[in-house]
């Protein structure tokens, strides 16, 4: 049996090598933020195209914790649609509740 179907709510957890990707650009990011905010301000666009490509924050992607999937992010939550969806519908998040007319 698929393993979304088995586990529903927020116990299922992304793929672990996602996870330390996601992680890795991240720190990446941080170290070189500096530097390339020096360069961009000097100019030096030879020096920032000698960085590494991850190390751009454009490059980065918002990812869903819970399951890693990278569509239907919601940036004010920090989900994906659907686990928006199941944890509002089980009331887990403060102040969301379905919309009805």
């Amino acid at each position: 049996m698929d393993k979304t179907k088995q586990m529903k709510g927020v116990s299922f957890i992304a793929k672990r090598s996602k996870q330390v990707k996601v992680t890795k650009q991240q720190q990446m990011i941080a170290k070189y933020a500096d530097l390339r905010a020096q360069l961009k301000e000097t100019k030096d666009y030879e020096g920032l195209r000698r960085l590494p490509r991850s190390a751009n924050p454009n490059r980065y992607r918002n990812r869903d914790p819970l399951d890693g999937r990278p569509r239907g992010y919601m940036r004010k939550f920090g989900l994906s649609r659907i686990h928006f969806r199941e944890l509002a519908l089980q009331g887990k998040i403060p102040g969301v509740k379905k919309a009805s007319w």
